[in-house]
């Protein structure tokens, strides 16, 4: 069980992430890269990822169990800035910590099996080592995250959105119980399901609120209690539409006024009733609409207590602007993954 202990200071500080973290949905996608469950969810993704992985996966493997442990300095906090920054910083990482890490890892591992010489290298701290990581770490991103990173940016707009509306109804009690039920808020305890038993107390520093679309299951914190306090949370993806599905059909029912305007009044994120009341249609019209732009790829629609919310995909922004998404974030595929 994970318990995370907060007082008044730290509900004052809790705080969601603007955007998904790079570094942690590599290393949590490379889990899901192994792991055999959710076929229907996650089997197009893995295809696709292991088709485009030419590089060397071992150190990864070696570093990155299936379950259990894995080190903190693999998810540095830059990584919210993207993958660049989050590598510099992953590069940046001072050598006793390194060692003190792997050593740790070396400790969860079985007592038959030695740690690999490729993980001695990185302990000591060489910066060869270090730069093989990070040219690793690169290449897994290149090849199994950023091809969906448009469509992992909306999906997280998307629950920030249901988040923000939680917190505007109710306060960071509010926030912390509506999030995804492996998550129970308790006050002034937030709990999980946990593969070991932690107690992690905020003492006044806060919590940062991270959605990942690769988290599955339970949620992840850092093992080092030192470090500022990250809860990593899995999305909900109750209204997505199943892997591999392709949009282009139905962009081409995006046609007429009444739809252009739907799409304008979900553009800071609405309730279907609040889209009916904006667009001036009735309710089932409004949910139809909803219903064909995200179809379309254009909407991504979430459930909030007895609402529904409805936001923009990053598609569906650019589309409002009359511009094409920026070629860096381009959702390589037509059809998204899902979880």
């Amino acid at each position: 069980m994970l318990r995370i202990h907060f007082n008044a200071d730290d509900l004052a500080r809790v705080r969601m992430a603007a955007r998904p973290d790079a570094l942690w949905e590599s290393i949590l996608s490379f889990h899901r890269l192994r792991d055999r469950r959710g076929g229907m969810a996650f089997g197009e993704w893995r295809s696709e990822a292991r088709q485009r992985l030419k590089s060397e996966t071992r150190l990864l493997s070696a570093l990155v169990p299936q379950r259990g442990y894995f080190p903190d300095f693999l998810t540095p906090t830059e990584g919210s800035d993207g993958i660049d920054t989050g590598l510099e910083a992953l590069r940046d990482t001072p050598p006793a910590r390194l060692h003190a890490e792997v050593a740790l890892l070396s400790a969860h591992r079985s007592p038959l099996r030695t740690l690999p010489g490729r993980l001695v290298s990185l302990a000591e701290g060489k910066a060869e080592s270090v730069a093989r990581l990070v040219a690793v770490l690169r290449a897994y991103y290149q090849a199994a995250v950023e091809p969906y990173w448009t469509h992992i940016l909306g999906r997280v707009e998307a629950d920030r959105a249901a988040r923000g509306r939680a917190l505007l109804d109710g306060g960071a009690g509010e926030l912390l119980a509506s999030l995804p039920p492996v998550l129970r808020w308790r006050a002034p305890v937030l709990e999980a399901e946990y593969p070991v038993d932690r107690e992690l107390h905020l003492n006044g520093r806060g919590l940062l609120l991270q959605p990942s679309f690769f988290c599955r299951g339970t949620p992840v914190v850092y093992r080092d209690t030192s470090l500022p306090p990250v809860l990593v949370y899995p999305l909900s993806h109750n209204h997505e539409p199943a892997a591999g599905e392709v949009v282009g059909a139905s962009l081409g029912r995006l046609v007429g006024h009444t739809r252009s305007a739907v799409l304008q009044a979900i553009r800071n994120g609405c309730t279907t009733s609040e889209l009916a009341r904006r667009a001036g249609v009735s309710l089932a019209s409004a949910s139809q609409h909803a219903a064909v732009l995200r179809e379309a790829g254009l909407v991504v629609t979430l459930r909030h207590g007895n609402a529904v919310l409805h936001s923009l995909t990053p598609l569906g922004a650019a589309l409002l602007r009359g511009g094409a998404t920026p070629e860096p974030e381009r959702y390589a595929r037509n059809g998204p993954v899902t979880s």
